[in-house]
């Protein structure tokens, strides 16, 4: 992250819409999520005074006119977060291939005055959008040549900008770590495979929809899967190696309908691989075939929250376009939304698909990206287990333990490091009930297939607890030099982190503890200072999520009623706002923005005089609180309790709403982990694990692992676009260690958003925004990021 001398705040206040229209369009196949962005990009237009347009029907609607371009208002776009597929439609367009069609979509705009275009769809939606864009100077001449518009028309439109948002399951982009709707696809996916595993005693072949990437992360979710992917060939080896995976209990394969090619064997669908695996092995086997299962359903709170956030910086950068500006598409790196030019994106992506039907499998997972290519090669190893005689002998005995309270995800760091471990040719040893069960001698060695199946779980399966070692000390050394303990992995969350702290504290006093220690955080909480992201905070939020819709359903009767939700975090309030925007809440109370009795009035009279009075959309009104700790500092009364504002509420609104409470409680933590917290785990925790490995060899002098040195006790972190491997000493500095927060939290700068989406009036700083990278920085990456 830039230092404080380097930031220049930029606000959105100095961006006007004033004299703009944005039209906004879903084209091509729908995806969850397509609403949130339609959403944002509509509000945050209005927000800046700019008209906003519905174009319905895709660029069918565009060619098409009339009633298919709309004037749309703050209110028509309530009640749409939460809501699948398109609101405004998608179409294919023959027409719109034409010029003649291009032209009449052109005039129709025009007549509106719309030359500012979100598009959101995949990349023959972008590429027929960038087209209309070269193409617009030359239609308007012609629509002035047959007398449609004047010459003034043409001089006041006289260029079009576009940007585009990527739409689409499949996550098959360049440019882009995710792209909206796949992350809720995956939820559709392990939704349906959690369930076959538990009764499929036999090979289950499963068909998915999409490319390469749909296939490989979903393989992360599982531990009894094998898969075939159109960037790899399948070799009826591959078929016979799998008898001595897991018994002969389970075996997946997770087929793309778009497989075309391989090596040895040519296998289109997924019914030749039936065949395939029942002539080859006789296993007794079944076909699931989940289709369009996979475009359906209520968007998750990654895809709500990434929609969101691109919708919002799809505006800033219409309002930012010049006519020397190309047309660009938002994108997401890391953690972080960046602008690339469209076309780069587009030929990078062309370029992908050639490889792959030319055969040349290795360019296609090399043009794909580091990050890809990454977790291609992660999910081999973890897949499949070499033959002990093939496996590396090392003599190094490495134990892994989760601290802290249970986040769903730990199952899967655990199993990952476990596996990576044994693959580098370490014994693994598993801790049991944290630091505690260490003092206690609860250790055991732990073998490949002792963690088979552990991904799906929810929970420690290890067990966990929130002690730390300081007490512990002499009890915790003396195991590690029972066992032979040369490294320790810990998986958890604040305790973790100080855990580590006082076992880097004690090497002067205990030897044993001059190994290599690397943390990986893991709390719902998501309150670790050194990541922006820990495993079991995309579950939580998903609870959060599916709690604020089901909510929504029950008042559907009830006109003007508010809910107070109150969720976990402690003093972090993470939760609370990232929740609030995945669920379209009115406002989120956390600790880091102090609050007192004039902000609840001036919610009160929001409640009262906006939201409220939309009966048809805004039946209810969400207000996500923090829990309550939260409130009780030298900063904040400790009345400021849910209960209280509850109580303010029911009183204030009586005649205008009524009010009910939720208190979530342990709800968030438990629960099968989500795609991402199973993907962010395994490859984190695999990446973990590796460091260990180079750690142990820097170490290793005269049959000894001796590290002392503060860059031996690592926690492993995302930090905006990378994984970073910080010394835990130097997090010191960043640490609210009264509150148990990082000083600087990187979601405030969302809070804005959360509030804009909310009709209030904030300063939004968008310093980051507005520069135009090139994919080239992207794809390879140089650096392994953390979207799934």
């Amino acid at each position: 992250p830039r230092s404080a001398m380097d930031h220049q705040p930029k606000f959105f206040e100095n961006l006007s819409g004033t004299g703009k229209a944005i039209g906004v369009l879903t084209s091509g196949g729908d995806a969850q999520g397509m609403n949130a962005a339609v959403r944002a990009v509509v509000r945050m237009g209005i927000y800046v005074k700019a008209k906003v347009y519905f174009v319905y029907e895709g660029y069918q609607g565009m060619v098409d006119g009339g009633d298919n371009i709309v004037e749309v208002s703050w209110e028509s776009v309530s009640s749409i977060l939460q809501v699948g597929g398109t609101v405004i439609g998608s179409a294919r367009c023959k027409s719109f291939r034409t010029r003649e069609g291009r032209l009449q979509a052109a005039y129709n705009l025009v007549q509106r005055g719309i030359t500012n275009l979100c598009v959101i769809g995949g990349d023959g939606s972008l590429t027929g959008a960038n087209l209309f864009r070269e193409e617009w100077s030359g239609l308007l001449e012609e629509l002035a040549q047959k007398g449609k518009i004047d010459e003034e028309a043409v001089k006041k439109y006289a260029y079009l900008n576009i940007v585009g948002m990527v739409g689409s399951i499949d996550n098959d982009f360049c440019g882009t770590d995710m792209t909206i709707g796949t992350d809720s696809a995956l939820h559709r996916i392990i939704e349906v495979v959690d369930a076959i595993m538990t009764t499929a005693q036999r090979v289950g072949i499963k068909a998915v929809f999409g490319c390469t990437f749909q296939v490989s992360q979903f393989s992360f979710f599982l531990s009894n899967c094998f898969s075939i992917i159109p960037v790899a060939a399948l070799r009826a080896s591959d078929c016979r190696g799998c008898i001595s995976f897991r018994g002969r209990l389970l075996f997946l394969n997770m087929f793309s309908v778009f497989l075309r090619h391989t090596l040895l064997e040519k296998i289109q669908t997924h019914f030749e691989s039936y065949k395939l695996v029942v002539q080859r092995l006789g296993f007794d086997t079944r076909v699931t075939i989940l289709g369009h299962v996979q475009r359906g359903g209520t968007p998750s709170a990654f895809d709500r929250i990434l929609a969101s956030r691109m919708g919002v910086e799809a505006v800033l950068a219409l309002l930012e376009a010049t006519p020397a500006t190309p047309a660009c598409v938002v994108s997401l790196s890391g953690n972080q939304a960046v602008r690339l030019p469209l076309m780069e994106c587009v030929q990078m992506t062309q370029e992908v698909q050639k490889a792959m039907d030319e055969g040349r499998f290795v360019e296609a997972v090399r043009l794909r990206g580091r990050s890809f290519e990454n977790n291609l090669n992660t999910y081999k190893l973890l897949s499949h287990k070499k033959p002990d005689a093939e496996l590396p002998k090392t003599n190094f005995n490495v134990a892994v333990l989760n601290v802290g309270a249970p986040a769903a995800g730990m199952n899967a760091a655990v199993r990952a490091a476990v596996r990576v471990g044994i693959t580098e040719g370490h014994k693994m040893f598993a801790v049991i009930d944290g630091f505690e069960g260490f003092a206690r001698g609860k250790i055991k060695e732990i073998s490949w297939g002792d963690v088979g199946g552990w991904t799906g779980q929810g929970g420690s399966i290890l067990g966990t607890k929130r002690t730390l070692p300081a007490k512990y000390l002499e009890k915790i050394a003396d195991q590690m030099r029972t066992n032979n303990i040369n490294a320790l992995m810990v998986i958890g969350g604040f305790e973790a982190y100080l855990g580590l702290l006082e076992l880097s504290a004690a090497r002067e006093k205990y030897d044993e503890f001059c190994v290599p220690m690397v943390m990986v955080p893991a709390t719902v909480s998501n309150n670790v200072p050194g990541s922006d992201f820990s495993i079991g905070a995309d579950t939580a939020l998903n609870t959060i999520t599916d709690t604020c819709d089901r909510i929504k359903q029950s008042a559907s009767g009830t006109k003007r009623r508010v809910f107070i939700i109150e969720t976990m975090g402690g003093y972090c309030g993470y939760l609370a706002n990232m929740g609030a925007l995945a669920a379209g809440a009115d406002a989120a109370y956390i600790f880091e923005e102090q609050f007192d009795i004039r902000e609840l009035q001036k919610m009160g009279k929001h409640l009262s005089f906006s939201s409220c009075k939309d009966i048809q959309y805004l039946i209810v009104n969400l207000l996500t609180v923090s829990g309550r700790n939260c409130y009780r500092n030298e900063n904040c009364n400790e009345n400021y309790t849910t209960d209280f504002i509850y109580q303010l509420y029911s009183e204030e609104g009586k005649g205008v709403f009524d009010c009910r409470k939720n208190v979530l409680g342990h709800m968030q933590q438990g629960g099968a982990p989500s795609p991402f917290d199973r993907n962010f785990g395994t490859k984190i925790s695999a990446k973990a694990m590796q460091w260990i490995s180079k750690k142990l060899k820097e170490t290793y002098r005269k049959g000894k692992v001796f590290a002392n040195t503060d860059d031996s006790v690592c926690l492993l972190g995302m930090r905006r676009r990378n994984l970073v491997f910080q010394p835990v000493a130097e997090l010191k500095n960043e640490t609210d260690f009264v509150h148990r927060i990082p000083k600087e939290q990187w979601w405030l700068k969302l809070r804005p958003l959360m509030k804009i989406l909310a009709k209030y009036k904030t300063s939004y700083d968008v310093s980051d925004s507005g520069q135009l990278e090139h994919v080239a920085m992207h794809s390879p990456k140089e650096a392994e990021t953390g979207a799934i």
